[in-house]
């Protein structure tokens, strides 16, 4: 999450949209007042690499705890968040002027859910040993929900953000936006997060009809809102299985 005072937006970053890669080339161009959350360290060193401004004012001020509650974080030499990585907009307006909120353009970006929980899935499995071994098992302990990222640009179901963009047209929605925030310059999208997706087979051959199902159930409020179909998503991951 970004909120740019110099700038004046809030990116929400939403889950495997590319948010990461949109986050530092974000900051290249934040001020010192402005709030960036933290980010993985491996990603945080190429923000570093390229010189961008790294974590701050994300901190939840020292002030607003209780006595026990400080010294317990002391005493675990912990800080607690006031904003972290995926944020929602509900979060957002309860530490935030309205004012300031309104003033703001703010944006994220969204993925058609089918190629979405299939990256979701590979990305974890392949941070984490104990991560269920397959995707049947993914699906039959009810973990593709994890995915979702509706409630974090809505409020009470309606969309709170200005822009939803797609991640199918990240480089020139990204683009497009960083001309309308009024930036210096379009920042380059690092490649951050690569690697984890093993399986490149089109979506047809690693979804059952049962998983293409409960997506569409779990998902249902975004593909009303934006469209999305199977056959679009399965004619991309098509696409990329052949490049």
């Amino acid at each position: 999450m970004i909120l740019s005072h110099r700038h004046r937006f809030i990116f929400i970053k939403t889950r495997k949209t590319a948010g990461t890669s949109v986050e530092i080339a974000l900051s290249k161009h934040c001020g010192p007042d402005d709030i960036i959350t933290r980010i993985a360290p491996d990603d945080e060193a190429v923000r570093q690499e390229l010189g961008y401004r790294g974590p701050q004012h994300w901190q939840r001020p020292w002030y607003q705890y209780r006595p026990s509650h400080l010294r317990k974080l002391v005493r675990k030499r912990k800080i607690a968040a006031l904003y972290w990585n995926h944020v929602s907009a509900a979060t957002i307006l309860q530490t935030i002027d309205k004012s300031v909120w309104n003033s703001c353009f703010k944006f994220c970006f969204e993925r058609n859910p089918w190629d979405k929980v299939v990256s979701y899935y590979q990305y974890h499995k392949g941070h984490n040993r104990n991560y269920p071994p397959t995707l049947e098992r993914f699906f039959s302990l009810g973990m593709e929900g994890l995915a979702s990222s509706h409630n974090l640009y809505t409020l009470d179901g309606a969309v709170a953000v200005d822009e939803v963009a797609r991640f199918e047209n990240l480089e020139d929605d990204f683009a497009r936006i960083a001309k309308r925030l009024g930036l210096p310059d379009v920042p380059e999208l690092p490649r951050t997060k690569a690697g984890f997706r093993k399986d490149r087979r089109p979506l047809d051959e690693v979804l059952t009809p049962a998983m293409r199902d409960r997506i569409g159930e779990v998902f249902a409020p975004e593909i009303e809102l934006f469209g999305y179909t199977f056959e679009d998503a399965l004619e991309r991951s098509r696409r990329k299985a052949g490049a």
